[in-house]
């Protein structure tokens, strides 16, 4: 696991150099608020760190890492005969107004990993996979919230799960773009203000049916509590 900033780094120039540069060390820094958290595997704090550079500079991820992600994805479908039905066009819906949402996203306070959080998370991408789910109910009935609500009651909470990608980078832009999801849930976590949503668990764990599954569990914590660790 990578415990220092500067591994990191260099994992994210080596993986999409162009863009990469056009962020500043200072950025890379202010998103990296899992570097040190050594219960989360590296692309699990890769995928913190992802969504706090959405949260800092929307319009600017759009221009660059979406753009890695949309040119990596729509390579590795061409092999399909249903190419022009898989490959995300520049004028796709949920590409478009993507671009109207990140435009007035600039310098959001940042998710911090916690702990207990992850625990719970990883449960539940592990409960999906045991049992072959692809839900956020557990496989006992509980709705996430009440999984949740046992060791954080009272809290503004959400939760974000993503099938068929164990990368980082995909997971959060899928879920960012949200296509084919008309409320635009998952994207709205990511770009929350409302709920003051600061506190996040990361879980990627395999699926039987989609090869991977991420878990993204979301509290609302007191300021006290988020720096504890």
């Amino acid at each position: 696991m990578r415990k220092i900033l500067l591994p990191t780094f260099l994992f994210l120039i080596i993986v999409t150099t162009a863009n990469a540069q056009k962020w500043t060390d200072a950025e890379f820094r202010r998103a990296n608020t899992a570097a040190n958290a050594t219960y989360l595997t590296n692309e699990e704090k890769n995928v913190v760190m992802y969504m706090n550079l959405i949260r800092i500079d929307g319009e600017k991820f759009y221009y660059t890492f979406l753009e890695d992600y949309i040119n990596n994805y729509n390579a590795k479908v061409r092999q399909y005969r249903n190419y022009n039905e898989l490959r995300i066009t520049r004028t796709n819906s949920y590409y478009t107004s993507l671009l109207k949402h990140l435009k007035g996203i600039k310098n959001l306070p940042v998710f911090y990993p916690n702990d207990q959080l992850s625990a719970l998370s990883r449960n539940h991408a592990q409960d999906l996979n045991r049992n072959n789910l692809d839900t956020h109910e557990s496989s006992n009935g509980d709705k996430f919230s009440k999984r949740l609500s046992k060791y954080f009651p009272n809290k503004a909470m959400s939760e974000n799960i993503d099938f068929g990608f164990s990368n980082s980078l995909d997971i959060v832009c899928h879920l960012l773009l949200d296509c084919g999801v008309p409320s635009l849930g998952h994207r709205f976590n990511l770009l929350d203000q409302k709920f003051k949503l600061n506190a996040v668990g990361v879980s990627i764990q395999p699926h039987p049916s989609y090869s991977w599954c991420a878990v993204i569990d979301f509290v609302a914590l007191p300021p006290a509590d988020i720096y504890k660790e």
